[in-house]
């Protein structure tokens, strides 16, 4: 028992880290993604055609979705052939033009939804500048610091200038527009950044502290955000019905069963629960597809995090192991938020289901973020590593990566 043990753990850390099939990583990301993909496109045809019945037409969603999605799986597929060096001569030019989309948003250009800033339209197409922003800033910073690791091994000279500036800067704007989900997902990809680049632990836990701080007190700032509070811990005694959007979330996945009432069959998505496509488009699957096109949906993301975790595990340039990193957090923590708040773990804070949610720009980008993991696979695969030593030692008290090469 104790010879045979060992050896199973490590086949399961092989296979886990693909020492023995390299070339399925690259199916791991690309899979996955085209698959989220489709099934998005499908739910948000299926949770929106109740309401848009009166407006634009039940199908209305496939045009724009579905045109989204054609061009970022078009995007992903050139992507994919482009090398590293592509990536580190944008990487500025790309974070430089997400601030300025942000800042848009409170020129006559941006509009509001339900009390958030968060949009501008140009033209015919509107487009939510921070989820630009998650992508081009896990590049970028990616880029400063696998720079500064060349000169510096400091954990603290490494905030500059990932959290100061730029990082506050894009967190600041984006709290502006009130959208408070988002920031909590940008300040867990710049943690992950930083816990990579070899920022100490220490340093991460007392910034994880101030920022839990201020996140009570702007929470505490706003009626409508305390409601949501409340709701999630049970007060439902408030005159706009705070819990009503949970409970038909929660009653949707319950009547799905194991295998769901069918595609478009959905009961609740009849007003029930209010933005059917949105945050709460987990609840509408799970009813229509039961319990088993919700775990299928997990497992894709699961995939799809082994493959990036791969991606990662082989590489020994800092540039691809921060910026795969801080493209796994995001939608894979993205993801984790999401399906808590569906399920009644979180409270409903406005955070999408990435891939499957409505939202023509975050489906793209998110596609876009799966196109530059998939392009580092790609010439990881045809230039393989060995092995890949990434460890992070203490040196002179200070935590740093060790690559290598």
């Amino acid at each position: 028992m104790t010879t045979r043990t060992p050896r199973r753990v490590q086949r399961v850390w092989d296979w886990l880290t693909g020492t023995r099939a390299q070339r399925s990583t690259y199916w791991l990301i690309l899979g996955p993604t085209i698959g989220l993909t489709c099934i998005g496109v499908v739910m948000v045809v299926s949770a929106s055609s109740v309401e848009a019945i009166g407006g634009a037409g039940s199908f209305a969603s496939l045009t724009s979705q579905g045109l989204y999605a054609a061009l970022g799986l078009g995007l992903l597929f050139w992507m994919k052939k482009w090398k590293r060096k592509t990536y580190y001569r944008l990487a500025v030019i790309i974070l430089l033009l997400s601030v300025a989309l942000l800042l848009l948003i409170f020129t006559p250009l941006g509009f509001e939804i339900n009390g958030g800033r968060r949009w501008i339209r140009l033209g015919g197409f509107s487009f939510q500048p921070s989820e630009a922003a998650k992508l081009a800033f896990s590049v970028w910073a990616a880029y400063a610091l696998s720079e500064k690791l060349k000169t510096t091994n400091y954990g603290k000279d490494l905030l500059i200038p990932v959290v100061f500036p730029f990082g506050a800067a894009i967190v600041m704007l984006i709290l502006a527009g009130k959208d408070i989900g988002t920031v909590l997902i940008v300040l867990t990809i710049i943690a992950t950044i930083l816990f990579l680049a070899g920022v100490r632990t220490i340093y991460l836990l007392i910034t994880a502290g101030i920022g839990l701080v201020a996140l009570i007190v702007v929470t505490m700032q706003s009626g409508n955000r305390m409601m949501r509070i409340d709701a999630w811990l049970g007060k439902c005694d408030h005159p706009a019905d705070p819990c009503f959007q949970y409970e038909q979330g929660v009653f949707a996945l319950a009547s799905g069963g194991w295998f769901g009432v069918g595609l478009g069959q959905s009961r609740q998505k009849w007003s029930y629960i209010p933005e059917a496509g949105n945050d709460l488009i987990l609840a509408v699957l799970g009813e229509e597809l039961g319990l088993a096109g919700t775990l299928l949906i997990i497992g894709l993301f699961m995939a799809l995090g082994i493959g990036m975790f791969r991606v990662a595990y082989h590489t020994t340039d800092p540039f691809v192991l921060i910026s795969t990193g801080a493209i796994m957090t995001w939608l894979l923590g993205q993801a984790i938020m999401n399906i808590a708040m569906v399920t009644g773990l979180l409270p409903i804070i406005g955070v999408p289901l990435p891939f499957i949610s409505a939202g023509g720009s975050a489906l793209m980008m998110s596609i876009l973020a799966s196109g530059v993991v998939l392009s580092f696979a790609t010439h990881q695969e045809t230039n393989p590593v060995d092995h890949s030593l990434i460890r992070l030692p203490e040196v002179s008290g200070h935590r740093v990566v060790e690559l290598r090469m």
